[in-house]
């Protein structure tokens, strides 16, 4: 048993508003230099849609992730030791700036010189690469909200598996059912990216999994955008590197969680550490695709386990990261309770990324138009839902309806849970049963719904102490006053472990 601590995280999607503030705040950190205009290492895409860049799932285009050899061993979809050389100065396989878009400015002079005229006064669009006049044609969130129109839905290729008449639920654009998928860098366990890159720029830090590019090493050969099925790497063409999602290392070391963490308005994301055993990752990724979300929960470890935490400090991992695995809300989700799930598991990078999928739009709308009902009347018509299990199985689960169909029994259980305790007439035996088929108790039901909607920071955000010695001194002492009973010279003046 080979234990790795791995920073985790988990994304509650019946939470996210769709506000893009996560966006923004990460441009405003990190992308708004020279040659990363085009670049969102974090950004909101709405489903169904072609995302960003555009039909970032059609693996078949862009053959990203890995796949099962027909002697079920993994290999790269993107490219071989021979063909990865034949394609390192113009690999087929990656994404145009077409794809993205081409980024542009404004000519303000034209406002600004303007003489004084009948006619208002218009400001002339040029792209930001080459300095000329251009026609825009696509745009970051290009297809939000669908743009008004049903388009970008129809060209999702999550919507492949659907019969003809979820697919016609779906796409009543009177009704259309719209939900919204923050993305960012996976800092996958397996990642595509690195197993792909000549230079072996890209790596995994030791301490916590974070997936970083050396900028010294980089050569520029791009063969990680064309590997990783996320198309969460961009190429910066003022440097000639690759740049990708940091996870703001820098605010984690000093006790903060990352920018797009600190601004989330709803409150949708959770982080923490999760232990796993590297020794049977590939053995878990190799499994069939229907079994993959199971498999790869078999890789995360229990780090209450005691064969666990001496595997763990064995490998150097610190107590620290062994009490902060303990408490991490991603153990909750992803482990307790079962309700967060990978985002594309077929891909087989082991994303340590996870779903919360939404509840309401599949609860929201049903074909007699009334908007909510019993439990099993709900799962008896979810052909008629605003998004079809099929829809949501084909993000999460590698297509398996069974693990989504029990991931909306849990949330519908929760929402019936509490329903019943103030505005539902439904009896206590009914919420029982609803409980029990669904697999929880009344006390998980309640801890779901707390975690949910009732924690603070400190619960979302749960890591380890690192390099926070600047921060606990601007901050106040953290050690507990029980222990230290004022010895330390401080007077007396203490401040609680932040994330403790």
């Amino acid at each position: 048993m080979d234990v790795r601590a791995q920073t985790a995280m988990v994304f509650h999607l019946d939470k996210c508003i769709g506000c893009h503030t996560c966006s923004v705040a990460c441009k405003n950190v990190w992308t708004d230099r020279k040659g990363a205009e085009y670049m969102w290492w974090n950004n909101v895409e709405t489903k169904p849609g072609t995302g960003f860049p555009t039909q970032w799932e059609d693996q078949l285009n862009y053959k990203g992730g890995w796949t099962l050899s027909d002697k079920r061993k993994l290999e790269l979809r993107c490219q071989n030791k021979v063909s990865g050389l034949m394609q390192l100065f113009y690999n087929p396989n990656q994404p145009g700036l077409d794809d993205y878009y081409e980024p542009w400015t404004y000519r303000y002079n034209d406002l600004f010189d303007a003489p004084p005229g009948d006619d208002q006064p218009t400001a002339v669009p040029v792209s930001q690469l080459t300095g000329e006049v251009m026609d825009i044609q696509a745009g970051p969130n290009w297809d939000d909200d669908l743009s008004g129109s049903a388009v970008y839905a129809e060209n999702d290729p999550n919507i492949a598996s659907l019969t003809p008449d979820e697919r016609s639920v779906l796409m009543e654009v009177q009704n259309i059912a719209m939900m919204y998928l923050p993305r960012i860098c996976n800092h996958c366990a397996n990642p595509s990216c690195v197993a792909a890159c000549p230079s072996g720029a890209i790596y995994k830090r030791g301490e916590d999994g974070i997936v970083l590019i050396n900028q010294d090493v980089c050569r520029g050969w791009r063969a990680c955008i064309a590997a990783c099925p996320y198309k969460k790497i961009y190429f910066n063409w003022a440097t000639g590197k690759s740049e990708k999602c940091i996870l703001c290392y820098p605010r984690i070391e000093t006790g903060q969680p990352p920018a797009c963490f600190h601004s989330c308005v709803g409150r949708i994301r959770y982080m923490g550490v999760l232990l796993y055993d590297a020794d049977r990752m590939v053995e878990a990724m190799s499994a069939p695709q229907r079994d993959l979300v199971e498999s790869q929960r078999t890789a995360i470890l229990n780090p209450f386990d005691p064969e666990v935490i001496a595997g763990a400090e064995r490998n150097g991992i610190s107590p620290e990261f062994i009490e902060t695995a303990q408490k991490s809300p991603v153990w909750k989700y992803v482990m307790d309770w079962k309700i967060a799930l990978p985002l594309h598991p077929e891909y087989r990078t082991f994303p340590m990324l996870f779903y919360v999928p939404p509840l309401l739009p599949v609860s929201g709308r049903t074909g007699d138009g009334i908007y909510e009902h019993g439990a099993e009347e709900f799962f008896a018509s979810t052909g008629k839902a605003r998004i079809p299990l099929k829809f949501l199985a084909s993000m999460f689960s590698a297509g398996n309806i069974d693990v989504i169909e029990g991931v909306m029994r849990k949330l519908m259980a929760v929402r019936y849970f509490q329903r019943a305790k103030d505005v539902d007439e439904t009896s206590p035996e009914a919420v029982a049963k609803i409980l029990r088929e669904a697999g929880l108790t009344p006390a998980e039901a309640q801890d779901i719904y707390e975690l949910t909607a009732l924690c603070g920071p400190a619960e979302r955000y749960v890591m380890p102490p690192i390099q926070r010695e600047e921060a606990i001194a601007g901050a106040g002492h953290s050690c507990s006053p029980e222990m230290c009973k004022g010895s330390c010279g401080l007077g007396g003046t203490h401040q609680p472990e932040r994330g403790a």
